[in-house]
């Protein structure tokens, strides 16, 4: 079994199909999903789907772009949110520097304040990060030192000195298809270094196809690219690939039951 660790199953691209969408991966050999929200007015649609099919988890969060949108949202709120069976992780959440669509101080805020959420919970904390990494690696390491919290570097392009850094702080790193494209190569050398038992794979759909399907709308099934091509970097058998990722979040995000 497959599962993708990241996908936006209400954005455009996907949503308009996506019972399609779905069947789709789950031919090809996708068991099961995590439907990531990523501002408040998503949260009962991401939930929703995750409600009515059986193998689709939901996240509930706010990214960084949306954080200056989000200036009101109180700890209370997101907590109570995540109080849903279905509700199995918080986030994304995080900085990102490089569109810097959102006021930095904003964004550290709001990122503190998922981490609290998340070791209050004990569910997993989703972590963007983007042209941020030292002020993401400061305020992981801050935090952990208040109590610890499960978390995950989602989509990582990062350098492997930050690979190492979280994976010192006991984080998981997802790989998107961006780890396929040509141009990766010191992301495919991150990739031959995370430890088996802290390595996920996500689409990051509908954005990021991987080879061979650069150009096209990703989705949830084109995670199956990805694990192979991954498996291939890492010395190791598609099917052995499979297991240890898929033992891996449930490992990591303990509420998900299918």
């Amino acid at each position: 079994m497959l599962i993708d660790s990241h996908c936006h199953l209400e954005y455009k691209g996907l949503v308009e199909d996506q019972a399609e969408v779905l069947a789709r991966a789950r031919e090809a050999g996708v068991g099961a999903f995590l439907n990531i929200s990523t501002r408040q007015s998503e949260w009962a649609q991401v939930v929703g789907t995750a409600a009515r099919e059986p193998d689709v988890f939901a996240s509930v969060g706010i990214h960084p772009h949306e954080a200056d949108a989000h200036q009101d949202l109180g700890r209370a709120a997101l907590l109570e949110a995540t109080h849903h069976p279905r509700v199995i992780a918080i986030g994304e959440t995080g900085l990102d520097y490089y569109y810097d669509k959102s006021d930095r101080d904003t964004q550290k805020r709001l990122f503190r304040m998922h981490i609290d959420v998340a070791r209050a919970t004990r569910l997993p904390l989703i972590i963007h990060t983007r042209d941020a990494e030292d002020d993401t690696h400061a305020i992981l390491a801050d935090e952990l030192g208040k109590g610890a919290f499960p978390a995950l570097i989602h989509c990582f392009t990062a350098s492997a000195d930050f690979a190492e850094k979280v994976l010192a702080l006991g984080l998981s790193i997802s790989l998107s298809g961006i780890v396929t494209f040509k141009n990766a190569k010191d992301l495919q050398e991150v990739a031959k270094i995370i430890p088996d038992d802290r390595l996920l794979v996500e689409t990051d759909s509908p954005f990021l196809a991987p080879v061979p399907h650069r150009g096209r709308v990703c989705e949830p099934a084109f995670v199956a690219d990805t694990a192979a091509f991954v498996a291939d970097l890492r010395g190791t058998d598609a099917e052995r690939l499979k297991a240890l990722t898929s033992a891996n979040f449930f490992n990591l995000f303990t509420k998900a039951v299918l």
